[in-house]
């Protein structure tokens, strides 16, 4: 098998090739350009994911084979899920952020991530309407490439609690997650698609914290293994409410319960009032 460096090369070939695939449909400049949307479990497809996902796969399985790899992906999986506890899974998203992508926001990504005994240990996060990519390696630091230039990031943060920026969802919300947000002691709110480019936001100090909570659905491996190395090994933290680590490739494709990101001293403080607010919420019903 390859060693870390030469796959992080490969991940950001296939990356800035897949960004460039969907910057083409998103323009109307593909030749099937039009998106023909169907739902698959209440979420959208596009010709535009199931393109990227077969490009994706098609050239991490031709260079890399499925010897020593697995492969799950957003437009191809099945349950169960072959859990060969043997191999390194490649967990992929073609298209984060689809509903954003047809509404034209911009804020789209592509998400590929390595996982290894249920954490991720190489990552890679295109946002192909900002020409950048994100990568991290497990103990390499995180990285922000355009076509003309390559720079480390490594994250800051001075702020008091009452002066952070949540970055939220446009369209995943509940009665749950709208109260949080009303009762935390920062006010300050950004809407951003996709959870990839929320994570940019924060890694661009553009905001300092993301909240996922999960209602009656939850987001999925695909949606949340590359963007959490890209902030952890930036300097930030990515966990459960109850400050435990989020484990990929279970057997179980969702990430339940609350999640927080962020690249503050208060997370561990955000991760308990988020704990009682959600008691006070659910003690209200």
């Amino acid at each position: 098998m390859q060693d870390l460096a030469e796959l992080l090369a490969i991940a950001r070939d296939i990356s800035w090739g897949a960004a460039d695939i969907l910057h083409s449909y998103y323009h109307g400049t593909a030749p099937d350009a039009n998106l023909q949307v169907e739902y698959k479990q209440n979420e959208p497809v596009t010709l535009a994911d199931i393109a990227v996902s077969q490009y994706i796969l098609q050239r991490l399985q031709t260079t890399l084979g499925e010897e020593d790899f697995a492969y799950i992906c957003e437009e191809t999986y099945k349950l169960p899920l072959n859990q060969d506890a043997s191999k390194l899974v490649w967990v992929i998203d073609p298209l984060d952020g689809t509903r954003d992508f047809i509404d034209k926001t911009g804020d789209y990504a592509i998400h590929i991530a390595l996982v290894q005994e249920h954490r991720p240990i190489l990552t890679v996060v295109a946002v192909p309407e900002a020409e950048k990519i994100y990568y991290a390696t497990i103990g390499g630091g995180t990285f922000v490439e355009t076509p003309k230039a390559l720079q480390p990031i490594k994250l800051t943060s001075d702020k008091e609690i009452e002066d952070l920026t949540l970055v939220v969802s446009r369209s995943h919300r509940n009665e749950r997650l709208n109260y949080l947000l009303q009762h935390l002691p920062c006010q300050s709110h950004k809407s951003v698609g996709s959870v990839g480019c929320k994570i940019a936001t924060i890694l661009e100090q553009q905001a300092d914290i993301y909240i996922s909570l999960s209602g009656k659905s939850a987001p999925k491996d695909w949606d949340i293994a590359a963007p959490e190395l890209i902030l952890t090994e930036a300097g930030g933290k990515f966990t459960h409410f109850d400050g435990s680590p989020l484990q990929y490739n279970t057997g179980d494709i969702n990430q339940w319960g609350g999640l927080l990101a962020s690249n503050t001293k208060y997370h561990e403080n955000l991760c308990d009032i988020a704990q009682k607010l959600l008691s006070e919420v659910d003690n209200l019903k």
